[in-house]
């Protein structure tokens, strides 16, 4: 009963966010990354897939908590297979780590959120604007909508599956679950609860994951990417198909309408 296992299986959708880095970058210099890092990495699954795409990948993984990147060495690392790029994990914070500098910076699952000030989250924008080659791209993702304020649950099941190391991850429901919201601050509370069935009793695991955030909002990431010293910070959200659901294609957006829930990455460039 591993919980690094469900997190990824319920919350991670890599080779998306993999395929979205590398179209945008191209988008914007004509040609393919081959440099990235990943920021709050946790175990690491990110980069070492990006490694895996090629043998001239590189990838360097950050995060300042040693017993997940240790998990990540031995689930993901240890199976990255000859051949493919090179990948390094670091314990440090993301605010200090002295890194080669990179094509891409990816900073998801809303991560950075834990900056709950406008100077602390700049000075973060601002170091990874310095640790980017000329030709860069920053990528974070962030949730909002009528309903994001709610304090709510919201359960998904999520079907069988196989990690990378040939674990089997049995079916399972995740919730997300939002106890908290500040009007004032706009600081968050959220907790992530596994139910899976096949263990009975034992496998009702509740706040497996808890957060303590500050919700941005998307005009202020922008803003201060701009004043970290990005040239451009551009939002991209998915289009609705007719029943309602995302269609999971992310466009550059001038403007957008509210909803109950939605996602968006923020991009900044060189």
């Amino acid at each position: 009963m591993d919980l690094h296992y469900y997190y990824e299986a319920a919350v991670q959708g890599i080779e998306y966010e993999l395929d979205f880095a590398t179209r945008v970058f191209k988008a914007r210099y004509g040609r393919a990354p081959k440099d990235l890092r990943e920021d709050f990495c946790g175990t690491a699954a990110l980069a070492c897939s990006w490694v895996r795409r090629s043998a001239q990948h590189r990838a360097w993984g950050v995060d300042i908590d040693a017993e997940t990147l240790e998990w990540g060495r031995k689930h993901h690392l240890a199976f990255v297979p000859p051949g493919a790029g090179a990948v390094s994990l670091h314990e440090s914070d993301v605010r200090s780590a002295a890194l080669p500098r990179v094509d891409v910076t990816l900073a998801l699952n809303f991560s950075y959120c834990i900056f709950k000030t406008r100077e602390a989250l700049r000075e973060y924008f601002r170091t990874v604007r310095e640790g980017l080659k000329d030709e860069g791209v920053f990528v974070i993702d962030i949730y909002g909508g009528t309903e994001a304020i709610d304090t709510k649950r919201e359960p998904r099941k999520i079907a069988k599956s196989v990690a990378v190391d040939g674990t089997v991850i049995p079916a399972f429901t995740y919730t997300w679950d939002q106890a908290e919201f500040n009007v004032v601050n706009h600081h968050v509370v959220n907790h992530i609860h596994f139910d899976i069935p096949v263990l009975g009793d034992k496998g009702k695991i509740r706040k497996a994951f808890t957060y303590e955030w500050r919700l941005w909002t998307l005009p202020e990431l922008c803003e201060l990417m701009r004043e970290a010293g990005f040239a451009n910070a551009e939002v991209y959200t998915s289009g609705w198909k007719k029943n309602g659901e995302s269609d999971d294609v992310y466009r550059k957006r001038a403007s957008f309408p509210n909803s109950p829930g939605w996602l968006a990455y923020v991009v900044g460039t060189m």
